[in-house]
C-alpha cells in the first residue's frame, strides 16, 4: 500500500498519470473499504492478536513504534496530497 500511495503521489507531482496511478487509487480505497469494515483495523492485525500476548502499538508491523501509532494519519495525508495533485492535473489546473 505505501508502494502505491507514493507512486500517486509521483505520478501526480511528475505529471506522469497513466492507468497504474488509477490503479494504485483504487488499490488504496479498496484498503479503506477493507479498513472501514473491520472497524478501522487491519484483518491482519486482528489475526495475528490470536497468536500472541503482545498487544502494544505496532508489534504486528516492523516499523518504529511512533510510526505505526501514526501510519494511517501519515499516509493518508500522502495520499490525500497526491490525489488532490492528480485531480489538479486531470483538470489541468496546474
Amino acid at each position: 500500500m505505501v508502494s502505491s500511495i507514493f507512486y500517486v503521489l509521483f505520478t501526480g507531482i511528475f505529471d506522469r498519470i497513466n492507468v497504474f496511478t488509477f490503479i494504485a487509487i483504487g488499490l488504496v480505497m479498496l484498503d479503506v473499504l477493507i479498513l472501514l469494515l473491520f472497524g478501522w483495523r487491519c484483518p491482519f492485525t486482528i489475526l495475528a492478536e490470536k497468536y500472541t500476548d503482545n498487544h502494544e502499538t505496532g508489534f504486528d508491523l516492523f516499523v518504529p513504534v511512533w510510526l505505526a501509532g501514526y501510519n494511517k494519519t501519515i499516509f493518508g495525508t500522502i495520499f490525500g496530497i497526491g490525489l488532490i495533485i492528480v485531480i489538479l492535473r486531470l483538470l489541468e489546473i496546474v
